[in-house]
C-alpha cells in the first residue's frame, strides 16, 4: 500500500483518506494494556493511533538503548496494525508531551558543550545515533513495507522555540538517511509565525490547537495553501501541576470544535485518546518564571480517562465521528453505564468483573532512610555539591551531607538555585524545605556541630522552553553566612527500582505498632487479592513521598493535589499476597493506606 500528501487530500492507495487519529504513549500504559486502549480507540471510530517516542525513556544511559517490555515500540505499532489500524509516530528527537526533559537524555548536556535543538555538531550526532537504533523498529513497519505507519513528524511545536531552518533541514535528512520514505509533518500552533518558523516546504505543516477550529484552519490554509489540512493535536484536555485543579473541558465544547473542524475535511489526530499516567520519576516539570512540576496522573480529561474508562467524551466524539466515517458497534460494557471494561480476549462481547470492595492496607514494617542508606546507595566525596547530572542521577533524590561547626548557628544559601526542593536537617532534625516554586535560596540554622544534611528532589526536569537541559542539584555550591561550604559527601538513592538489598532489609524489619510515621521513612504492607484488577492507591494522611506495589514505581504523591490518588494497573497485581512500599519525605499521619475500585483526580476549577 501507498500513503501520499496530495493536492487536497491524504491519499492511500490513490484514494481520498481522512486521518481520524488518537495519542496514546505507549511509554505511559502498562504494556499489558496497550491492546485493550488500542482497541478502544478503535472502537470510538478512530483509524489511527498516534504516539511519540521517549528517547530518554529508551537510553537512560550513554550507551544503552531498550527496546523491551514497555519500551517494546514495535510491540506497540504491530498490535495497532493487528487491530487493522494506522500509526503516526513522532520521534521528535524533542517530544514535550508534559515528560521529563521533553524526552531529551539529561546525559547529553552534562558537560555543557552540547547544543539544545539547533544545528550544534554534539546534539546532532546523538541524534543520528538515536534514530538509527529505532531504525530497524520503524523502516520494516511503514505501509509500503506493509506496516501500519503512515506519517512521521519531524521535530516538535519547534516555531515555538526557535527559527532554524538548516537545523530542521539536517534532522529530515537523518530521517530520511535511516529508511523513512512515508511523508513527514512538522506540528506547531496557528499563530503568529510558528507554522512558519518551525517547518519546511518538504514538509506537511499541521496544526495543535483546541478551540477556534476554523480561525486555525484558516491560518493554516494561510501558510500552506494546498494540501489536507490537518489538527495533529486536537486538545480535548490538558494536563494537571502539583497544587492546581484538575483540568476538564466541557464534552460538548471539545465535540463541537471537533465537528467544525471535521465537516471543513480537515483530518484530526485527538490529544490525547488516553492519556495514561507518568509512572517513576518521568513527568515533566513548566517554568515560565514559577518552576510548576506535572502531576504523576496524565488523565488529560481524554475520551478515555486514565483507568482506560470511556468517558461522555469518548461518546460525544464517536457520535460526531460518525457523521462523517462508518464506527464500529459498541459493546454493552463500552455504551454508558457500562463497566468500560472489554473481556480478557480482547473481544469485547462480555466486560471483565471489577473488583468489589476497596482494600485497607496497614504499613506496619517501618526503616529510616538512613538504616537503608547503605543497602540504597554509596557515598562520592566532592569539594563542592555536585549535580545529580555529574552523579549519574536522571532524577529521584540526591542525599548531600557534610560536618559543620556553628556554635551560634548561622544562614544556609544556595548560590544560584535549588533544583527543585531540598529538606535541610542538622543532625537528624528537620530546619525546613527549600522550594525552587517560592524561589527559595536560604534558611536560618540553628546552632549546631555536627551533620547538615540537604536531601534533594528533583521533581521533573523542564519539558518546554529554554530551560531545557539544566542541570539538578544545588546550583551555585552552598555557603553558610557568606563562607563556602565544603567537603561534600553525596548518594544519589536507587529508587526505581528500589535497589534489591533495601527490599530485603525492608522485607526483613518486625512488623511494629503506632499510627504515625516520622520521615524520611520507608513503610511496607502486605494485602490479600483473589483476583486482581485495576485499583488506585489512595495515601490520605501522608503528606509527601513515592509509592510502589510490588516493585512497581507507581509515582511521585503529594497531599498538595490535584489528584488524591495513584493508579495501580491490574497487571502489575497478582492474585494472593502484594505488597506496598511507600517513601514518605516528611511524616504521615496514619499508617494505613488504602487500593481503592475508583481514582480520584481531585477538584476541578469551580
Amino acid at each position: 500500500m501507498r500513503f501520499a500528501i496530495g493536492d487536497t487530500d491524504f491519499l492511500l492507495d490513490g484514494e481520498p483518506h481522512r486521518v481520524l487519529s488518537g495519542a496514546i504513549h505507549y511509554f505511559r500504559v502498562h504494556p499489558d494494556l496497550w491492546q485493550d486502549r488500542i482497541r478502544k480507540a478503535k472502537l470510538m471510530g478512530l483509524n489511527t493511533v498516534e504516539t511519540y517516542v521517549a528517547w530518554n525513556a529508551h537510553a537512560p544511559r550513554p550507551g544503552e538503548f531498550d527496546l523491551t517490555g514497555g519500551l517494546d515500540l514495535g510491540r506497540f505499532l504491530d498490535l495497532v496494525a493487528a487491530e487493522g489500524m494506522h500509526a503516526i509516530v513522532r520521534p521528535g528527537p524533542y517530544i514535550c508531551a508534559e515528560w521529563t526533559n521533553g524526552g531529551l537524555p539529561y546525559w547529553l548536556f552534562t558537560d555543557g558543550t552540547v547544543g539544545v535543538r539547533r544545528d550544534e555538531p554534539g546534539f546532532l550526532a546523538a541524534v543520528q545515533d538515536y534514530l538509527e537504533q529505532l531504525a530497524p523498529v520503524l523502516v520494516p513497519r511503514q505501509i509500503d513495507h506493509g506496516g501500519p505507519i503512515v506519517l512521521v513528524q519531524v521535530e516538535n511545536e519547534y516555531g515555538a522555540y526557535g527559527s532554524d531552518p538548516v537545523y530542521l533541514t539536517k534532522l529530515e535528512q537523518m530521517h530520511r538517511d535511516i529508511g523513512l520514505t512515508v511523508p513527514f509533518t512538522s506540528v506547531d500552533q496557528p499563530m503568529g509565525t510558528m507554522l512558519e518558523d518551525g517547518s519546511l516546504p518538504s514538509l506537511h505543516k499541521t496544526g495543535s490547537f483546541g478551540s477556534r477550529s476554523a480561525a486555525r484552519l484558516e491560518r493554516l490554509r494561510q501558510a500552506q495553501p494546498t494540501g489536507p489540512l490537518m489538527c495533529s493535536e486536537f486538545w480535548d484536555g490538558w494536563f494537571d501541576s502539583w497544587g492546581e485543579h484538575h483540568h476538564t473541558t466541557p464534552a460538548a465544547d471539545s465535540a463541537a470544535d471537533l465537528d467544525v473542524l471535521l465537516a471543513a475535511g480537515g483530518s484530526v489526530n485527538v490529544y490525547m485518546f488516553h492519556g495514561g499516567t507518568n509512572f517513576g520519576f518521568t513527568n515533566g516539570a513548566n517554568d515560565k518564571g514559577v518552576y510548576r512540576p506535572i502531576a504523576t496522573s496524565y488523565d488529560y480529561d481524554a475520551p478515555l480517562d486514565e483507568a482506560g474508562r470511556p468517558t461522555d467524551k469518548f461518546h460525544a466524539f464517536r457520535a460526531v465521528i460518525e457523521r462523517y466515517a462508518p464506527v464500529p458497534p459498541l459493546p454493552a460494557s463500552m455504551q454508558p453505564g457500562g463497566s468500560g471494561r472489554l473481556s480478557e480476549d480482547g473481544s469485547g462481547l462480555e466486560a471483565r468483573p471489577a473488583p468489589a470492595t476497596d482494600v485497607a492496607v496497614r504499613l506496619d514494617r517501618v526503616a529510616s532512610l538512613r538504616s537503608l542508606l547503605p543497602a540504597l546507595t554509596g557515598w562520592t566525596t566532592h569539594d563542592e555539591p555536585p549535580t545529580f547530572d555529574a552523579l549519574g542521577a536522571a532524577s529521584g533524590f540526591v542525599l548531600y551531607r557534610t560536618e559543620v561547626d556553628l556554635p551560634t548557628g548561622g544562614v544556609l544559601t544556595v548560590g544560584d538555585e535549588v533544583r527543585d526542593r531540598a529538606v535541610v536537617t542538622v543532625d537528624g532534625v528537620v530546619v525546613g524545605v527549600l522550594e525552587r516554586e517560592h524561589h527559595d535560596r536560604a534558611i536560618a540554622l540553628p546552632p549546631v556541630t555536627g551533620t547538615l544534611e540537604l536531601l534533594v528532589e528533583d521533581q521533573g526536569r523542564v519539558d518546554y522552553g529554554p530551560r531545557i537541559g539544566e542541570p539538578k542539584g544545588l546550583l551555585g555550591g552552598v555557603a553558610v553566612d557568606g563562607v563556602p561550604v565544603a567537603r561534600w559527601s553525596a548518594s544519589p538513592l536507587a529508587l526505581d527500582p528500589i535497589a534489591p538489598a533495601a527490599l530485603a532489609q525492608l522485607a526483613e524489619t518486625a512488623p511494629t505498632d503506632g499510627d504515625v510515621l516520622a520521615g524520611p521513612v520507608f513503610a511496607a504492607g502486605s494485602f490479600e487479592l483473589t483476583e486482581p484488577g485495576d485499583r488506585y492507591l489512595s495515601l490520605d494522611g501522608f503528606r509527601k513521598g513515592v509509592a510502589w506495589v510490588n516493585g512497581f514505581c507507581l509515582g511521585r504523591y503529594w497531599s498538595r493535589g490535584p489528584q488524591r490518588t495513584l493508579a495501580v494497573p491490574g497487571p502489575v497485581l497478582r492474585a494472593g499476597r502484594n505488597e506496598v512500599v511507600v517513601f514518605e519525605v516528611h511524616a504521615a499521619a496514619s499508617r494505613r493506606v488504602c487500593l481503592l475500585v475508583e481514582p480520584d483526580l481531585g477538584h476541578t476549577e469551580g
